[in-house]
């Protein structure tokens, strides 16, 4: 029997099948096997025949059901020679964590609805709950649970009074009587819509590899397009796989296909990403293998999603760069998507107001297909965009005279406004004004975050914390100040200047609790917000229809990171919140302050020209032979001692240079964040102008690899998307 066994180790291992034909040796099966002294969990890869001589044997079976079905073995086998990553490791970075020894069933869903009967309920909070059920329909207490702190309590309580009902899913979530419409209920297609549809439905409806790049402005309708595709792909009995970029985009995703597709009891629906319990992601998955799901909803790792054969493939927002992984087994679930999608002989959807550079390429190329959305649906006006210059003029906090009175005519009206300011916390760093020391992370080559709310700092990459000292640690200085701003210092300047007004912060410091998102998400759509603070986090996805006025508060920021890839970024981050605003009735406008006016980002994020920011900006990559017009490779090299990690490093460089083979080697040099987590950091940087040199010299290294003295570790990275 051929296992990989999850260890860093770059090659399978033979054991002996002890057990006869009960259970049968299937690929995909967990396993228990003796690895030196130890036992390790591995999967099995293949069943061979022969003596089994000398062998050692499978200690024990996990789990009797196969993880993931055969041909998913070659999926793994491919992306660990493309990654140059274990093959064990990289399918344990596809299972659900805690699938390991657990046998337990998990209970059916609960599913609870309004009964008319006449009577009315005492409390606020109950009536504030059945009048969502009267209005939502039947709901799992899942997503009850999200929107309502106290649902549980309250839920037990209408159950008893007679109000509302208690029934169970057999399959567990979703049930079918969560759909609001079925098919009948869908919006009539813009003509663009059904000319992008066209061509989907002969690929769906074949057995072959067929890509497809959607591009839609903002408000264009691409989810309404994802809805149809799916419908056709289950009516012709095929299964679908949606990924978003991040968790937090998942919850309005998921409703509207629960409103549409959940009353077909074709199939059944679920969800899958890092933010569910370990029992809920393996009953996900165990509904996925045993056929009782035929459509998934969820992020980066729900690409290992173990279908026994797709029919679609939906990527969101497919520029984005939640889709690498950035540690660990450094995938990138967008490529995935396509090389599975080739395995599968699937169709796979690309969508994104803002391409990536390298699928906008590849459809202008016809490797892929194009298909475009240039409007807004019911013909509605893309946002108005102003540039707000700040070079030399005074602001008020963070905010502009300009912005100032822009959200005062907007609350003014009763209508909502959205502000990004992509820093967490209060401010991004102490000063000492004595001495002009900034106050640092013991462990991270990187400023602390000031949080004034809990009065502590912490560092962003490592999560230390500290209390803020009285004085500088250096000088001893009693003059700190907080400089900058972030999401938690602009929501006090607001509240200041409209201490009327309803406010709401969304960033990854508001989001910690379950079912935060979508209490936020409740009151935006129930008009309980007036001015929506947060970070990037605000700008995906988001559909509501209320925004017209939507704020950038410091553009720079990201236009100016040090990576080739900032401007793309910083255009892709402007255009997308700039469609948050204006997609109801109203139209929107979008202020964005910057120091530098002039730069070519902001010329076509006015005009909302993503083919012009290409031109412009695929002619730099062009002639620095960056992607897409080039292959990286970055291979970092760390530990916790300075000087043998240099050294280690140079050691890499050198061997790598004698064996080139047509590939520039670049570095060593110390990553742009030196240290991080008390680790000291080093990168080679591997450049070619094709991919197969790039591979042939890490295989090179694979085969030839330097010695690494004791603590000091190494980190391939494939495609990367940053330099950090």
């Amino acid at each position: 029997m051929q296992v990989a066994v999850f260890a860093p180790l770059a090659r399978s291992f033979s054991y002996l099948w002890p057990f006869g034909e009960q259970p049968p040796p299937v690929p995909g099966l967990l396993l228990k096997v003796p690895l030196g002294r130890r036992a390790v969990f591995g999967c099995l890869l293949a069943a061979e025949t022969g003596s089994g001589e000398g062998l050692k044997a499978v200690a024990a079976v996990v789990d009797r059901e196969p993880l993931f079905p055969p041909a998913m073995g070659t999926f793994f086998e491919r992306i660990s020679r493309y990654y140059h990553h274990p093959l064990g490791e990289v399918i344990a970075a596809g299972l659900p964590l805690g699938v390991f020894g657990l046998k337990r069933e998990f209970a059916p869903e609960r599913i609870y609805a309004a009964v008319e009967n006449g009577r009315e309920p005492s409390g606020a909070r109950q009536r504030q709950l059945l009048e969502w059920l009267r209005s939502h329909g039947a709901t799992s207490e899942r997503h009850l649970k999200s929107l309502f702190p106290t649902a549980a309590t309250v839920l037990r309580r209408l159950v008893a009074a007679g109000l509302v009902s208690l029934e169970t899913a057999a399959n567990g979530w979703p049930h079918p009587a969560e759909a609001a419409a079925a098919e009948d209920s869908a919006p009539d297609l813009t003509p663009e819509q059904e000319a992008a549809l066209a061509p989907l439905r002969p690929a769906l409806a074949g057995d072959r590899f067929a890509p497809f790049l959607l591009h839609g402005v903002t408000g264009s309708g691409k989810t309404e397009v994802y809805l149809r595709a799916a419908a056709e792909a289950r009516r012709l009995g095929k299964k679908t796989l949606i990924l978003v970029p991040e968790i937090a985009l998942t919850p309005q995703l998921v409703e509207r296909f629960r409103e549409r597709l959940d009353g077909d009891e074709a199939g059944g629906m679920a969800v899958l990403h890092s933010g569910l319990s370990n029992g809920e992601r393996r009953q996900a998955w165990k509904g996925v293998i045993q056929g009782r799901i035929d459509l998934v909803i969820g992020a980066r790792s729900a690409i290992f999603a173990p279908f026994e054969r797709l029919g679609l493939i939906i990527v969101d927002e497919e520029h984005d760069a939640g889709y690498k992984q950035s540690e660990g087994f450094r995938y990138n679930a967008r490529d995935l998507a396509l090389w599975r999608a080739r395995l599968d002989r699937a169709t796979v959807l690309l969508g994104s107001a803002t391409p990536s550079l390298a699928g906008f390429r590849q459809a202008r190329e016809g490797k892929i297909g194009f298909l475009p959305l240039r409007h807004r649906v019911l013909s509605r006006p893309l946002p108005e965009v102003t540039l707000v210059d700040l070079s030399g003029r005074p602001l008020q906090g963070s905010l502009s005279p300009e912005l100032i009175a822009a959200l005062g005519d907007n609350l003014n009206r009763g209508e909502q406004s959205l502000l990004l300011l992509n820093r967490r916390g209060f401010a991004p760093f102490l000063l000492c004004r004595d001495c002009g020391a900034v106050l640092r992370c013991r462990r991270c080559e990187i400023s602390l975050t000031y949080y004034r709310a809990k009065n502590l700092l912490r560092c962003h990459y490592c999560d230390a914390v500290a209390a803020p000292p009285d004085t500088c640690p250096g000088c001893r200085g009693a003059n700190l100040e907080p400089c900058g701003a972030g999401t938690e210092r602009l929501e006090e300047e607001l509240a200041a200047l409209f201490p009327g007004a309803r406010l709401a912060r969304m960033d990854s410091d508001t989001m910690t609790r379950r079912g935060s998102y979508g209490r936020i998400v409740a009151r935006m759509q129930a008009g309980d917000v007036d001015i929506l603070v947060g970070t990037q986090m605000v700008a995906k996805g988001h559909d509501f229809a209320r925004i017209t006025l939507v704020g950038v508060i410091n553009a720079d920021a990201t236009l100016f990171l040090p990576d080739f890839r900032s401007s793309e970024r910083a255009f892709a981050l402007l255009t997308q919140v700039s469609g948050r605003a204006g997609r109801g009735v109203l139209p929107g406008r979008v202020l964005i302050q910057t120091r530098n006016p002039g730069h070519y980002v902001f010329a076509a994020v006015i005009r909302h020209d993503y083919e012009a920011f290409f031109q412009q900006e695929a002619g730099f990559r062009r002639d620095l032979g960056y992607p897409p017009f080039g292959h990286l490779a970055n291979i970092v090299v760390s530990g916790e001692k300075e000087d043998p990690t240099q050294q280690t490093a140079s050691r890499l460089a050198t061997s790598l240079n004698q064996s080139s083979g047509g590939v520039e080697v670049l570095g060593p040099a110390p990553c742009l964040l030196s240290r991080l987590r008390g680790r000291h950091r080093y990168q080679v940087l591997l450049k070619a102008a094709a991919r197969e040199p790039l591979h042939r010299l890490l295989e090179h290294l694979e085969e030839n690899p330097v010695r690494l003295p004791a603590g000091i570790r190494m980190t391939i990275d494939v495609d990367p998307l940053d330099m950090f």
